[in-house]
């Protein structure tokens, strides 16, 4: 198997094979752009490695041949003491994880190549001993496991002793007597001396880059943002050019548009005299680009030409990495640059502008999980609060929380509830749990291109960088006469990088009153509310899948239509149970007679009726879903053991309330060990007469009340939890009288259907098909029930350690379980349908708002899918993507 490609022999096609940074770098390469040669190692070598825990046959014999072309093309020979050819080595995986993997640079340096590197460099002993340091540093930690801090105290000590500030006023010598207490750092922790054969460093590298794979860090980052682990990554051997070598030398990293916002411009940060990873690191505070206009401008006039070039080529926002070496520029990665959620949509409408790209691709580039960022709140500055310091907007965003140093305590202080901003000098890919836990991230150095942004921006977090009047201690931090210690409470801007003391008060964002229709797009000044009206309306004209809401209120309802619902997939008459009205339910419950039961529910059917009306009135001429009571009767119960204690109370005073010792009686009566199994749904409609018969009736009359006014009530009843269509033909014949008795003239159709949440029904969906004139899939019971779990108790016990251990890539009650209970919704569609070819077919639990779970929902296909009110306008842009990539369109 060919385990190795050199960078003229891949594209960017092959990420798959090459990972994302080796197929960009082979394409820039044959574009004919300044590319450092090197070779890439493929994911099957990954894998492979990872199978086997050590070795890979043939991998040797592939590196030594494109190691020796590598030596050929660039005249020098890996760790010859005279002129030594350096390399580094790079993760690369088909999707962009930034930091969360292994880099080492200056591979193949020694004892004795280090003073050839320094001739090759004119006599720079200085450059020389700071890439062998660096080396050392990088391959210690990352290879060996040697604690990053002691390293970083060795420098610290060494800057105190020369007192300085700052690494790069450190000389020759001083970095000399660096590498030495680098050496006896790395032989403390790993008992043998830093390694002095070339080829050693470069396959222990190779090795520690696929082991970074499985890194704890790398598996957090891949569960975030749903990256399937078996992928594995490709290793980049690349020769080093360095940014090191002096004033006429640096590295930096740049945007073709803003990745905050979407403006069109160029953007980006510069480091003279560094390497790259100081940029990505956001240990020293970055130059502009300007400012590289100004040192250097024929190697800026030429990073423009190479950055249209490749935004031309990728039709998208690229994202750069580039060094100059003694003013030669090179060009070390490019790829789709991450983005914000905003900057995602504005670049999406720019292109179609443009003529880059036409409305359906532009569809495709964004995702309902980005709109549902946009729909958060962003602070209300109408009262003027102070701002204490203004940093850099890396991912834009209202957050607040109390302050927090560590990513351990930050994971702590979010367990209890509260929200948390995680506060750090700069972060690093250890402090990951601590930014998933967090609301947002603030950090003192650093810019729109350090790890803290580039990560923050990939999760949808709040993060401000680069706030540099903010000095940072260990447990508080201060900005002139302020000091926030840990819990106080701070917010941060993540648009205009301000932050203030407190809580700052948020307001609806511009997206959301545009949905709500207070902002017209076409006169509003925002590009970020008319690309999304622009891209949304042309979801809506692609889609095939309806959307409607799930509401129990007419206001939810009135909302949801707002939002674009089209009609109520599930309207849950049991909420129309509770508060005052709970003790209607137990007078029902503690009726000893058939009179009594009789006047429970004459009591509660004109509350029923007023209810359906009123959701009838604001949904008039959509259908509205309406399911017949369906949880157990515990849920409107006292609890047995508070009741039993109170009772037990009661007799020891020498007291008797009748009406406790009744309910006690009940309430043990109807106990059951598991009632979210037990009496609910259709087997509560079949054991207490008269109770379907009475919702029945209500939502007959509230049909026929709003006809009477002139509206077009489209109400369609749906029998909860059955399992055998006996079940449903004998609620539907009872229902059926009633509605034959009631509607007379008015015209009214009620359709009369079931909802598909118990494994049986799903497997014997073309006998219940027969009495249903609609399906509406449960998918939360349905998953409750085909994987055995409750889904009240397991998300605390286990599901932690099945995401952990990768038996979860996410819970299967957040996105579907394509595989078993998107099977058993696909065998009750297709069965459903042969039975009865018009049969209409809907999704009304939590995944039909889910952005995956739409577009399985569209490939089975459902008619409509159904949500809350907040994620109609997601589950819309959704259903028009999944039209669109189903049409096998050729969209990146």
């Amino acid at each position: 198997m060919k385990f190795v490609y050199d960078f003229h022999e891949g594209n960017k096609d092959l990420k798959d094979l090459l990972g994302g940074k080796g197929a960009n770098l082979a394409e820039m390469t044959n574009l004919g752009l300044p590319v450092p040669p090197g070779f890439t190692i493929t994911t099957e070598a990954c894998k492979e490695f990872l199978r086997e825990g050590t070795h890979v046959d043939g991998l040797d014999a592939q590196i030594d041949e494109h190691l020796a072309t590598l030596e050929r093309d660039m005249g020098r020979r890996l760790g010859d003491p005279a002129d030594p050819l350096l390399v580094s080595v790079r993760s690369g995986a088909k999707f962009s994880m930034p930091g969360m993997m292994e880099t080492v640079l200056n591979v193949g340096l020694n004892d004795e190549s280090v003073d050839g590197l320094s001739r090759q460099a004119g006599g720079n002993d200085r450059f020389a001993w700071d890439s062998y340091r660096r080396l050392i540093q990088m391959f210690g930690k990352t290879v060996c496991e040697v604690p990053g801090h002691e390293f970083e105290d060795a420098l610290h000590e060494a800057k105190v002793a020369k007192g300085v500030t700052d690494d790069v006023q450190l000389d020759a010598e001083d970095l000399r007597a660096l590498v030495t207490a680098y050496k006896k750092v790395f032989a403390k922790h790993t008992g043998h001396d830093f390694p002095q054969d070339p080829r050693e460093q470069l396959d222990l590298a190779i090795a520690a880059v696929f082991r970074s794979w499985n890194a704890d860090r790398a598996v957090l980052y891949r569960r975030q943002e749903r990256i399937p682990a078996e992928l594995g990554t490709a290793v980049n051997v690349v020769a080093m050019v360095f940014g090191n070598l002096g004033a006429d030398s640096g590295t930096g990293v740049a945007f073709t548009r803003d990745p905050a916002n979407g403006e069109q411009g160029v953007y980006g940060d510069y480091l003279s005299n560094a390497q790259g990873e100081d940029v990505v690191a956001g240990i020293r505070n970055t130059l502009s680009l300007s400012d590289l206009e100004r040192l250097d401008k024929k190697s800026y006039d030429e990073l423009m030409q190479i950055m249209a070039t490749l935004e031309g080529h990728y039709r998208d926002l690229c994202d750069i990495e580039f060094t100059i070496e003694r003013g030669k520029l090179w060009m070390l990665q490019t790829r789709v640059g991450k983005r914000t959620a905003a900057a995602a949509f504005t670049i999406a409408s720019q292109l179609v502008d443009e003529g880059v790209i036409d409305l359906d691709e532009a569809l495709v580039r964004v995702t309902g999980a980005q709109l549902g960022q946009l729909m958060f709140p962003r602070f209300d500055l109408a009262s003027s609060p102070e701002s204490i310091t203004r940093g850099v907007g890396a991912s834009p965003g209202a957050a607040y929380g109390e302050v927090v140093f560590t990513a351990a305590r930050a994971v702590e202080v979010a367990a209890t509830g509260k929200p948390v901003i995680l506060v750090r000098r700069e972060t690093n890919p250890d402090d990951l749990p601590g930014m998933i836990a967090a609301q947002g991230i603030l950090t003192s150095r650093g810019g729109k291109t350090s790890h803290a942004a580039v990560v923050a921006r990939g999760m949808g977090k709040t993060c401000v960088c680069g706030a540099d009047e903010m000095e940072v201690g260990s447990s508080s931090f201060t900005i002139g006469s302020h000091t926030v210690s840990e819990g106080d409470v701070i917010s941060i801007d993540g648009t205009t990088g301000r932050v203030y003391l407190g809580e700052v008060p948020v307001r609806p964002s511009e997206v959301v009153q545009y949905f709500e229709g207070d902002l017209d797009p076409a006169q509003a000044n925002d590009p970020l509310v008319f690309a999304v009206h622009r891209i949304i309306t042309h979801a809506d004209s692609k889609r095939r899948l309806y959307v409607r809401t799930n509401a129990d209120t007419g206001a939810d309802a009135a909302r949801a239509r707002r939002f674009g619902a089209q009609g109520i997939g599930l309207c849950r008459t049991e909420h129309m149970f509770l508060g005052d009205r709970r003790e209607l339910v137990e007078r029902l419950i503690l009726a000893r007679t058939e009179a009594d039961r009789n006047d429970a529910l004459a009591a509660l059917q004109p509350l029923q009726r007023a209810d359906f009306l009123d959701i009838f009135r604001e949904m008039n001429g959509l259908p509205v879903t309406i399911r017949l009571i369906d949880p157990p009767l515990h849920e409107f119960l006292p609890s047995l053991e508070e009741l039993a204690v109170r009772v037990a109370v009661q007799h020891e005073q020498g007291q008797r309330v009748e009406h406790d010792e009744q309910m006690l009686a009940a309430v043990r009566r109807m106990h059951e060990q598991n009632p979210m199994l037990g009496l609910r749904g259709v087997r509560l409609g079949l054991v207490i007469p008269g109770l379907f018969a009475m919702q029945v009736r209500a939502i007959t009359e509230a049909a026929v009340a709003l006809a009477a006014e002139g509206g077009k009530p489209r109400p369609e009843i749906m029998v909860p939890l059955v399992g055998a269509v006996q079940e449903l033909e004998t609620v539907r014949a009872e229902a059926e009288k009633i509605i034959a008795s009631t509607v007379g003239d008015s015209g009214v159709e009620i359709l009369i259907g079931t909802m598909i949440e118990v494994p049986r029904a799903a497997l014997t969906a073309g006998q219940i098909a027969e009495a249903a004139e609609f399906f509406s899939f449960g998918t939360n019971d349905l998953t409750q029930m085909g994987w055995g779990f409750s889904r009240d108790d397991v998300e605390g016990a286990f599901f932690w350690r099945y995401l952990e251990l990768g038996i979860f890539g996410i819970s299967p009650f957040e996105s579907i379980d394509t595989d078993g209970v998107g099977r058993l919704v696909r065998i009750a569609a297709e069965e459903g349908r042969a039975a009865r070819p018009g049969l209409k077919l809907g999704v009304c639990g939590e995944h039909g708002g889910d952005p995956d779970s739409v577009h399985f929902f569209h490939e089975v296909g459902l008619d409509y899918v159904s949500c809350s009110p907040f994620r109609v306008p997601i589950a819309r842009l959704e259903a028009g993507r999944a039209a669109v990539e189903s049409e096998g369109s050729d969209h990146r």
